[in-house]
C-alpha cells in the first residue's frame, strides 16, 4: 500500500526553509557568544588570579618528588619492604580515625536534625511569614558560607583543644547545607496530603509529621548519607587546627616531614573514606529504589 504526500509548492516552502536557516544561524551565532564571552571570563579569571602555567610547568616536578618521598621509610627502603616500621603507629592512628568517624556521625546527626527543622521553616509552601522565611534563609546560608575550618577555628578558641569544636563546626555547616537542599524538597512535595490533614483538624505540627515527613523521608536519608561521606573528609581537614581526630596527626606529620608517617596516614584515610562511600552508596540506591517503587 502506497501513500502520496502532497509537496507544497515552491513558494510556500522557501520562506519556511529561509526561517529554519535564519533560526539555525541565530542559534550557532548564540552559541558562539556564550563561548567567547565563557573564554574571555576564564582567561581573565586566570590573570586575576595570578595563575601562571609557565610557574606551573616548572613545579610540577616537586609536585612528583614529595609523594615520591612518600614511598621511602628514614632508613632508605621503600615502605611496603617494611610495614611494621611503615604502620608502626597503627594503634593510635586506628584510635584517632575512629575519632575522626564519630566526630564526623555525630556533627551529622545533628546538623541533620537542624537542617530538617531549618528546611520545614524555609519552605514557601509551608511558611506564610515572610520574615519568620527570611530569617530562616539568611541563618542558613550563613551557616554553609562560612568555612567549616573557620568555625573550628573559632570553637577552638572558645573551647579549646579536642573533638567538641569540630562537632560543632561540623553540625552547623551540615545544617547550612542540608537545610536549603531540605527545604527545595519540601517545597517540592504533594499538598494533598498536608490539605488532607489540615481538613481533618490536624495542628501545623501534626501537618509536617504526617503529610511531609513520610513523602521526604528517603531523600532526607539520601542527602544526610551523602554529606557523611563529605564530613568524614570535612573531620580531618578541621583536625588540622587542633579540633580532634586523626587531622592533628597528618599536619604535625606534615610539618615535621615524616614521610613515611604520611602515606600511612593517607593510605588509612583513603581506604576508610572508599569503604563509607561503598557503603552509604548502596544504602542510597536503595533508598531511591524504594522511593521509585512506592
Amino acid at each position: 500500500m502506497t501513500q502520496t504526500l502532497a509537496v507544497p509548492p515552491e513558494e510556500q516552502i522557501r520562506p519556511l526553509l529561509a526561517a529554519y536557516a535564519e533560526a539555525v544561524a541565530t542559534r550557532r551565532r548564540t552559541v558562539l557568544l556564550g563561548c567567547a564571552v565563557f573564554c574571555i571570563a576564564l582567561a581573565l579569571s586566570w590573570i586575576g588570579a595570578e595563575v601562571r602555567l609557565d610557574t606551573f610547568w616548572a613545579q610540577l616536578g616537586n609536585f612528583g618528588s614529595y609523594f615520591g618521598r612518600l614511598t621511602y621509610l628514614d632508613t632508605g627502603q621503600h615502605v611496603w619492604t617494611d610495614p611494621p616500621s611503615w604502620f608502626w603507629g597503627l594503634r593510635r592512628w586506628s584510635l584517632q580515625l575512629l575519632q575522626t568517624i564519630l566526630i564526623a556521625y555525630v556533627g551529622t546527626a545533628s546538623g541533620c536534625t537542624l537542617a530538617v527543622i531549618g528546611g520545614v521553616l524555609a519552605s514557601r509552601n509551608l511558611i506564610r511569614s515572610r520574615a519568620l522565611l527570611v530569617v530562616t534563609r539568611r541563618v542558613l546560608e550563613f551557616c554553609r558560607t562560612v568555612p567549616d575550618i573557620v568555625f573550628a577555628l573559632i570553637f577552638v578558641f572558645a573551647f579549646g583543644l579536642g573533638a567538641l569544636p569540630g562537632v560543632l563546626a561540623i553540625t552547623l555547616h551540615t545544617a547550612g547545607t542540608l537545610g536549603k537542599l531540605f527545604a527545595e524538597v519540601v517545597e517540592n512535595i504533594d499538598m494533598k496530603p498536608v490539605e488532607g490533614v489540615s481538613a481533618t483538624g490536624g495542628s501545623w505540627f501534626a501537618q509536617v509529621r504526617f503529610g511531609v515527613l513520610p513523602q521526604v523521608l528517603s531523600n532526607i536519608a539520601s542527602y544526610t548519607l551523602l554529606r557523611f561521606e563529605i564530613n568524614v573528609r570535612g573531620a580531618t581537614v578541621i583536625g588540622f587546627v587542633g579540633a580532634g581526630g586523626i587531622g592533628q596527626e597528618l599536619i604535625t606529620a606534615i610539618r615535621k616531614f615524616y614521610y613515611s608517617d604520611v602515606s600511612a596516614i593517607l593510605l588509612m584515610l583513603i581506604v576508610c573514606v572508599m569503604l563509607i562511600d561503598a557503603g552509604s552508596e548502596r544504602l542510597r540506591h536503595r533508598l531511591l529504589a524504594m522511593e521509585r517503587d512506592r
